[in-house]
């Protein structure tokens, strides 16, 4: 593991070099002066690098590179921490504490995120240059909409009370810079309000290059994050939520479901599925989360791994006869290291995550969806459950089976709304495991204090099941400790 860390710390040094390059001409990481706000972009094509350094914030921020799996599957019944960081188990064993160094590394990121995008609307109605033409300053002002938007929907489902930002400031006075929480209703008000303005602004396409309307938001991405907004808020608007599922549908974009091993062979980015994706290219570009998860047959090195898969998920597999979802989502491998899990011996067999399946030395290709459409079809099917219309959910569910080969819902499935939503989160945990999605599916589903401490997973040093002992208040993350001495205002 020496050699492991080594390896990450020059992976986290070239990181932070090439965001310091990257957003150098556009965005400084420290707050930006008044000065360079005002003369800083004043011409089209510097608004357009202040728009690209907003974007590169899911490449550079580790929440979306790797610790969103880590908070939302590792954190769950999906995974276990593996690997051998203290902080990373913390995550698995619910006992996160607030001088975690990922808590404040995360929200420091998403928060420079939103500034990134501020900046961007702050600037946009004000640049006077032939070459914008009134048609682009609509749609960047539409993408910087959806940045802020989806970045603030991940502090309020990882934090709950958070800060709404939707100004830059160059102040140094105390009130504008230690904001107060808001509640998370207030968060969302403030997010649909950001995804409302996206809509009209953005294109369903930017015409007909896959690698441009998959990388930037569009319409079609603005309505699918209103759709998950809408369904994860402590009051849920099913209509709402509908009305935003059935908009992606009708998207000239055109989206379609495509065969489930395409979605992560490394060989079909950009698909027909897809509506929104990190553009992770490789080289200086590179994803460097696949190393930390994949088996030496594939990542060539022998140190042990982290995010494996739980007997929990494997047993849901096996129980629903998921061939196909569990080959493209599990690989299992014999490993020269003890899994207290798997295998209390050197020479077990165990499953390693799979959805990313090239590590590239660090500097892979393969990329996390942001958005896609078989995770709206499940949020069209859970809102139709709330507006008690159980036979077209089951439709919309039965899509997302049938291409996998299942059997259609049964009929005890369909028996009740409760049958119907407990279906739909089963089938959403084996068709988005490894996506970042199980701890707010659980949460939303108001069953993550249920499902943890029913967690039978046996610590084979031992013999003893863990003990999760959860509770109501570790639903969400602590504040960061660094966050709090600097802010009195968060409670």
């Amino acid at each position: 593991m020496k050699t492991m860390n080594k390896k990450i710390n020059i992976v986290l040094g070239s990181l932070l070099a090439f965001c310091l390059v990257a957003c150098d001409d556009f965005l400084d990481l420290e707050p930006i002066s008044q000065e360079t706000t005002e003369v800083g972009y004043d011409n089209a094509s510097q608004l357009e690098a202040a728009l690209t350094g907003s974007y590169e914030s899911f490449q550079s921020a580790e929440y979306y590179v790797w610790d969103k799996i880590l908070f939302q599957d590792v954190r769950s019944d999906n995974h276990y921490a593996g690997g051998d960081n203290p902080e990373i188990f913390q995550v698995d064993w619910l006992t996160i504490t607030p001088t975690n160094s990922r808590l404040f590394g995360n929200w420091s990121d998403l928060y420079n995120a939103i500034a990134k995008a501020n900046v961007v609307l702050e600037r946009a109605p004000l640049v006077d240059d032939p070459k914008l033409t009134e048609e682009r300053r609509s749609q960047i002002m539409g993408e910087a909409y959806f940045l802020r938007a989806y970045h603030h929907y991940t502090l309020v489902t990882s934090w709950g009370e958070v800060p709404i930002m939707t100004a830059f400031t160059s102040s140094t006075d105390p009130d504008k810079i230690r904001p107060s929480k808001s509640s998370q209703e207030e968060v969302y008000d403030q997010i649909i309000e950001d995804l409302e303005m996206a809509i009209d602004l953005l294109p369903d396409t930017y015409g007909s290059d896959a690698s441009v309307n998959k990388a930037r938001a569009t319409a079609g991405a603005a309505n699918a994050l209103a759709a998950k907004a809408s369904l994860q808020r402590p009051n849920p608007n099913y209509q709402a939520a509908l009305d935003y599922c059935v908009a992606v549908e009708k998207s000239s974009a055109n989206y379609q479901l495509i065969d489930y091993n395409h979605l992560f062979d490394g060989n079909h980015y950009n698909n027909a599925e897809s509506i929104l994706e990190v553009q992770f290219t490789g080289g200086p570009e590179g994803n460097w989360g696949p190393q930390m998860h994949l088996p030496p047959s594939i990542s060539g090195d022998s140190w042990r791994k982290f995010t494996t898969p739980s007997h929990d998920l494997i047993d849901a597999y096996t129980a629903e006869g998921d061939v196909i979802r569990r080959d493209a989502t599990v690989l299992f491998e014999a490993v020269d290291w003890v899994d207290e899990f798997w295998g209390n011996a050197v020479g077990s067999t165990i499953p390693f995550a799979y959805k990313w399946k090239n590590a590239s030395g660090w500097a892979s290709s393969d990329r996390l969806h942001l958005l896609r459409l078989g995770d709206v079809i499940l949020l069209k099917a859970e809102a139709l459950v709330g507006l008690n219309r159980l036979g077209d959910a089951a439709t919309e569910v039965n899509r997302i089976r049938s291409r996998v080969s299942l059997p259609d819902l049964s009929a005890a499935d369909l028996a009740s709304q409760a049958t119907m939503r407990q279906a739909i989160l089963e089938e959403r945990r084996l068709e988005l495991a490894q996506e970042g999605q199980r701890w707010d599916d659980l949460v939303r589903f108001g069953q993550v204090v249920s499902v943890m401490n029913n967690l039978v997973e046996i610590d084979l040093r031992t013999g003893q099941p863990f003990d999760y002992s959860m509770d109501e208040s570790q639903i969400f993350l602590p504040i960061p400790q660094e966050e709090l001495d600097r802010n009195p205002n968060l409670k």
